[in-house]
């Protein structure tokens, strides 16, 4: 829906124009996973697929919410009584935006928000982090907080740890706030310093493609949970504040150190190798050599797989059947458990291996997938006025 038909739907809600549009891309993660919440690094880049939101301020403490993407009517919240818990619908995540706002001491009295997004849901790609970005830089304007996408990336985040209760990085907000077209974004999860890369694949006859397997998951449910709290008692194990203080050098001695500690031992060992492939990733491609980061994400959907444990067999599929087509190199994508996978390929063998998946689907008579090209681009904006 464009900026436009967003504006025509909010008026007809709420029976006045709105005083503003604005735009917040999902992501996809290059390189990087399950890093984000162990301190170490990522390599995300912002898609075409947006949430759009129109946004008026009120000044009644009074929270008007709609969704084209939900079968619910407007539904109105009083912000004086937004609590963490008190909300397991999709409401939570905007109300959470203006929940960690006005606990950080920012006068915010109320919105009129219609929601529309084409970022697919439960793919992986963080429809939620965009839903969270575009209204917390929605407010920020209306209100004239002054913060920049950095914070305003930290404040979705504690939204959506606290509010929502998803134990999630900060990753997924700040491609969402920050990310600019043709780059991706090389990001230090500990200092949160970021460095835009050059990520221009078409010119180089290449292509990056996701493929929505169409499992969906769920970052609240356990499985996550369990990883995360794993890897932080392999860090106390160790006597480090975080895995991202294991370097790769060390990593064999570290697992030596944590015996028989067999579970905790694979998240370890998959944290310390997946902060290694993104610095390779960002020394091929400065080095101009973009087809060489294909067996990297072989590599890294192995760990994930093997180690982590957060595939699944739609995601493995998608990435043998993808590779044994041509493709240069494939990898699962997100938090896990379903979602997407990432495939390189060149240009020319596009084609064939979006039909070798379409067809190795069908054969497993699983949902037809959908893949589409991903294209590096600008983050969170202001579209009207």
């Amino acid at each position: 829906m464009g900026a436009q038909q967003v504006t025509d739907r909010f008026t007809e809600l709420y029976g006045t124009a709105p005083q503003g549009v604005w735009a917040a891309p999902g992501r996809v993660n290059l390189i990087g996973e399950h890093t984000d919440y162990n301190d170490g690094f990522v390599m995300p880049f912002a898609l075409p697929h947006r949430t759009t939101a129109a946004v008026s301020p009120r000044t009644d403490g009074i929270l008007r919410l709609h969704s084209a993407d939900a079968d619910a009517p407007v539904a109105e919240l009083t912000v004086d009584a937004l609590a963490p818990g008190t909300d397991r619908t999709w409401t939570a995540y905007p109300a959470g935006v203006v929940w960690a706002l006005r606990e950080a001491g920012h006068p915010v009295t109320g919105a009129d928000i219609h929601l529309s997004s084409t970022v697919p849901a439960g793919a992986g790609l963080s429809s939620s982090a965009a839903l969270e970005v575009v209204v917390a830089l929605a407010l920020n304007d209306l209100y004239g907080l002054g913060l920049d996408g950095g914070r305003l990336a930290l404040l979705c985040r504690h939204a959506e740890n606290a509010y929502v209760g998803a134990p999630v990085g900060i990753m997924d907000q700040t491609a969402s706030a920050c990310c600019e077209a043709g780059h991706a974004l090389f990001l230090d999860t500990r200092d949160l310093t970021r460095r835009q890369i050059p990520f221009d694949l078409s010119a180089e006859g290449l292509r990056l493609l996701v493929v929505d397997t169409r499992v969906e998951h769920s970052h609240s449910q356990g499985e996550y949970g369990w990883r995360r709290a794993g890897c932080e008692k392999g860090a106390a194990l160790l006597g480090v504040g975080a895995l991202r203080d294991i370097p790769h050098s060390g990593l064999d001695a570290a697992l030596a150190r944590l015996g028989d500690e067999e579970e905790i031992r694979r998240l370890v060992r998959h944290v310390v190798t997946e902060n290694a492939r993104v610095r390779r990733v960002v020394d091929l491609l400065e080095a101009g050599d973009p087809r060489a980061i294909g067996p990297v994400l072989v590599e890294g959907h192995a760990s994930l797989r093997d180690d982590f444990r957060v595939s699944c067999p739609e995601l493995d599929l998608t990435v043998e059947t993808a590779l044994a087509a041509g493709a240069l190199g494939a990898r699962m994508t997100g938090g896990g458990f379903g979602g997407s996978a990432v495939v390189l390929a060149e240009e020319t063998d596009v084609p064939a291996v979006t039909a070798a998946v379409r067809e190795a689907f069908a054969a497993a008579d699983l949902t037809a997938p959908r893949t589409f090209e991903a294209v590096p681009s600008e983050g969170a904006r202001r579209l009207l006025p």
